[in-house]
């Protein structure tokens, strides 16, 4: 049995736009993690505070934040997906 690559890969025409996409989204999730931690190292009282349907801010705000990640990380393949099928097209034109 041959344990070979189940696909081909070529050059990555759209890596240095994906790099980008990547750097910038791992910007706005640290900057609203950093919020989060800021808030709980200097605001405790706050995380206490009901905001959605009796759950308090700490919750919300930590099961958004894993949300958002999910939902940055599909938006991130989606975009990089349509990056390289365009890139590949015209390179190949």
């Amino acid at each position: 049995m041959l344990h070979e690559p189940a696909v081909t890969l070529g050059a990555d025409h759209a890596s240095k736009k994906k790099s980008r996409l990547g750097m910038i989204l791992f910007v706005i999730y640290a900057l609203l993690y950093g919020a989060f931690v800021i808030i709980g190292i200097s605001h405790t009282h706050l995380l206490g505070t009901k905001v959605f349907a009796g759950l308090n801010l700490a919750v919300v705000y930590g099961m958004g934040l894993i949300v958002l990640a999910a939902v940055m990380g599909y938006f991130y393949s989606m975009i990089c997906t349509n990056m390289e099928n365009k890139m590949n097209k015209e390179v190949q034109s």
